[in-house]
């Protein structure tokens, strides 16, 4: 085989993969935002689940892109390892469209070029979707471009002896097993290493025999890239890892078996005599087809297996790290949107707690309290960190104008978050010197402490449930002003109340300064559920 034929070869694989990228992202632009609704149809049962992988994998044409995005999910706690099986299964069936396609002697590569020609030209915002799967369609059209032209690179070897010998060896079941495991853990995608099996056996390089066994390989072979996503992930999402490289390697034991003792090879050339590429095509439905009608029902089975093989590590969610958001998510801009929305809604529960207990703890100190929130501040702090670089990365990505707003106005309110666990450790710390220089508070000013934090406290829940919602409903942000306003004119009351016990002498000034100083981080903290409560409004106004 000469260089110039090696590096042909290359080249067609690099346009195969690339094909396929752009396939993917067409995919993500036209229907990223259909993804969450195709979720929640998968979690219905595990039959929707299968049919989800079978849609999701034909169309981006990579069952190693569907499972690592799948071990996303489950590792961002956005589909639980049950709702992942399924998912799994469905994901090699659809694998086999590709193989199917490459195996039919119809000009693809012509036609699907002419038509994503066509769609990309029409406008991208009078025609969105269908500009986006002009995309896909061109995609398709390079990946069968990339075939022909690794078709054409390897017809010299057609008189390579020591290849042909090298290709028949493959007819033992181990040798051709770990042939396509290698070859495909190397490509990183099945789609691509059956390609090339198609494309040897459609030059007469390889009997169906020794292809067969590769296939076998292959359908391991391309568990490697989801088992290497999921290094660092959570044990579920390991598990969902180990579900897919457990069903096809029993799928493999199984039809290995079959090859050996019964003519299986000969069964197939019977199904479509003297088309080698169709005849591996064959192989490849039966084999994940047949695996999943047996597998399915022993789906359980296969999760507890999962289960035993990679163990709980017995660790509770850590607080400083991100628990529903995952960098795979990043695949599904519109799901990391709203994975990114309960990272935030995460954050405000936190600094909600932060403030009440801050609030208790002037009443009534307690050390262990004031401890948690100390830490609670550590992991606000980290949250607001992480939250804000990955906002930057998913805003860069295509979104819909829903989302959009979305991600626009959680900029605003992880910054809001992050100032009221700031003035919630402030009060606890005023309550820390209260503690500590025995300073002790009449009745009356404690009372108006009371009144003026309920009001906050009203005012930061209404702002939490609001953003919950993406309310910005014009009535009801009226309600949040007045009573913004309600807590300003208390503030300012209570000032000069104090002012009043400083004349009369009733109030002494290290009292005094705890006191203003908690009335400045109890309306700073109004400020910011002000903020909170109206951040859709203020992002849609801005634009």
């Amino acid at each position: 085989m000469s260089i110039m034929n090696a590096l042909s070869l290359l080249g067609g694989l690099g346009l195969f993969l690339f094909g396929m990228k752009i396939m993917g992202d067409g995919l993500e632009k036209a229907a990223g935002n259909r993804m969450k609704k195709i979720l929640e149809m998968a979690t219905s049962n595990r039959l929707l689940a299968v049919l989800t992988g079978i849609v999701i994998t034909a169309i981006i044409q990579s069952s190693s892109a569907t499972t690592v995005m799948v071990v996303g999910f489950v590792n961002a706690s956005l589909m639980s390892l049950t709702q992942a099986v399924g998912v799994i299964m469905g994901a090699n069936i659809g694998t086999t469209v590709t193989s199917l396609m490459l195996s039919v002697k119809v000009d693809f590569a012509a036609i699907f070029a002419f038509l994503g020609l066509i769609l990309t030209t029409l406008n991208a915002k009078k025609h969105p979707v269908a500009n986006q799967f002009g995309y896909v369609t061109m995609g398709l059209g390079i990946l069968f471009v990339g075939m022909n032209t690794m078709s054409s690179a390897m017809k010299p070897l057609q008189e390579w002896q020591v290849f042909k010998d090298m290709m028949v060896s493959f007819s033992h079941p181990l040798l051709g097993v770990l042939a396509g495991l290698v070859i495909t853990a190397v490509v990183q995608s099945s789609s691509a290493s059956v390609g090339i099996l198609q494309a040897l056996a459609g030059e007469g390089l390889i009997p169906l025999q020794s292809s067969v066994f590769i296939l076998f390989g292959q359908n391991i072979g391309t568990c490697v890239t989801a088992l290497i996503a999921c290094s660092g992930a959570s044990s579920s999402a390991k598990r969902a890892a180990m579900v897919h490289l457990l069903f096809n390697v029993i799928g493999t034991v199984i039809f290995v078996v079959i090859a050996v003792i019964f003519p299986f090879a000969d069964f197939i050339e019977g199904l479509a005599p003297g088309n080698l590429r169709l005849q591996i095509a064959f192989v490849h439905v039966i084999f994940n087809i047949t695996n999943t009608l047996v597998l399915l029902p022993l789906a359980g089975v296969l999760e507890k297996t999962a289960c035993m093989l990679v163990p709980d590590d017995g660790r509770k969610a850590e607080a400083m790290k991100l628990q529903y958001f995952d960098q795979r998510l990043l695949n599904t801009p519109p799901v990391a949107a709203q994975q990114l929305f309960r990272e935030v809604q995460r954050m405000g529960d936190i600094a909600m707690s932060n403030y009440s207990a801050a609030v208790a703890l002037f009443h009534d100190w307690d050390d262990k309290k004031a401890e948690e929130i100390r830490n609670n501040e550590e992991v606000l702090d980290f949250l607001n960190h992480e939250i804000t670089n990955c906002l930057v990365e998913v805003k860069g990505l295509a979104l819909n104008e829903q989302d959009i707003h979305l991600v626009g106005s959680l900029f605003h309110v992880v910054n809001d978050f992050e100032r009221v666990g700031d003035h919630a450790v402030n009060m606890m710390e005023n309550a820390e010197t209260k503690q500590v220089g025995q300073v002790w508070f009449s009745d009356k000013a404690f009372a108006e402490l009371e009144e003026l934090s309920l009001l906050v406290q009203n005012q930061l829940s209404q702002g939490m449930e609001l953003f919950r919602k993406q309310n910005n409903d014009p009535r009801i942000l009226k309600k949040v002003e007045e009573a913004e306003e309600a807590i300003d004119n208390m503030t300012d009351a209570l000032r000069e109340h104090h002012v009043d016990r400083l004349k009369n002498k009733k109030c002494s000034a290290k009292n005094g300064m705890i006191y203003l100083d908690l009335l400045t981080n109890l309306e700073r903290i109004g400020d910011h559920a002000e903020n909170i409560a109206t951040s859709v409004d203020r992002v849609r106004t801005a634009r």
